[in-house]
């Protein structure tokens, strides 16, 4: 393309080539841009997050003592950035079934409002806790294995935070394999020396003085090497 040139010409310069090193500089630059763009197209967990026609899910089947008839519990999961480094599970909604319609109202306005927070977005993991620290005015119970659960709500607590253990939104605190052998171990020689009958040893009860754990809420806290030490978690006053 042609240009009228209508001043006087006081100096010219040639376009040099591109050098190596603003060569590469031109690259990096390029490539943080990309890498921020693609930063900022990650997809978090929000309330207008639309629901997908499939949702990845796991059931829980909770039997309680109190209850003639078992719980289940659904909880769907809606997998956000899939296919890429940022790819993580949520739970999006929870469903819970039983032939006991005797507290249908209450359990269905929990599902709803669990749900409503899990849409939400951010960190739910507080709900565990939440859950976990509602009691019955008609007392508690313990399940097998000396597990004390204060209510059936609680019961619903646990169950989401196994969930959430599962897909590595809590973390899971349990023992490793030396850990369970020494308390295995312990427990044997507790055991022996109470004489706890054979039936017992069968069905995995902790010994009869045990005390319920603050921890892990197991009643199996029992006086260890001079220290109240929990026998299912290894919970103990001295550290």
């Amino acid at each position: 393309m042609a240009t009228k040139i209508s001043g006087k010409i006081t100096g010219y310069s040639v376009k040099a080539s591109e050098t190596a090193e603003q060569q590469e500089a031109r690259l990096a630059t390029e490539a943080e841009s990309a890498a921020e763009q693609q930063k900022a197209e990650v997809v978090r967990m929000h309330e207008s997050v639309q629901r997908p026609e499939m949702l990845v899910g796991s059931t829980y089947k909770v039997k309680t003592p109190v209850t003639e008839h078992a719980m289940y519990i659904t909880i769907n999961d809606i997998i956000l950035n899939e296919g890429t480094e940022h790819e993580a599970r949520r739970p999006f909604e929870v469903f819970i079934n039983s032939k006991n319609m005797d507290n249908f109202q209450w359990v269905v306005a929990l599902t709803r409002l669990i749900s409503a927070v899990f849409r939400k977005g951010g960190d739910t993991t507080f709900m565990v806790e939440e859950l976990k620290a509602v009691f019955d005015p008609k007392g508690g119970y313990f399940k097998p294995g000396g597990i004390f659960m204060p209510s059936i709500v609680a019961e619903i607590g646990h169950a989401i935070e196994r969930h959430m253990q599962m897909i590595g939104m809590i973390k899971s605190d349990k023992l490793d394999d030396h850990q369970k052998e020494f308390l295995a171990k312990k427990k044997a020689e507790i055991e022996a020396a109470q004489s706890v009958s054979d039936s017992s040893s069968e069905q995995g009860a902790f010994p009869d003085s045990s005390t319920v754990c603050t921890k892990c809420s197991t009643k199996a806290v029992v006086l260890m090497d001079g220290c109240m030490t929990c026998l299912s978690c290894g919970e103990s006053k001295c550290g």
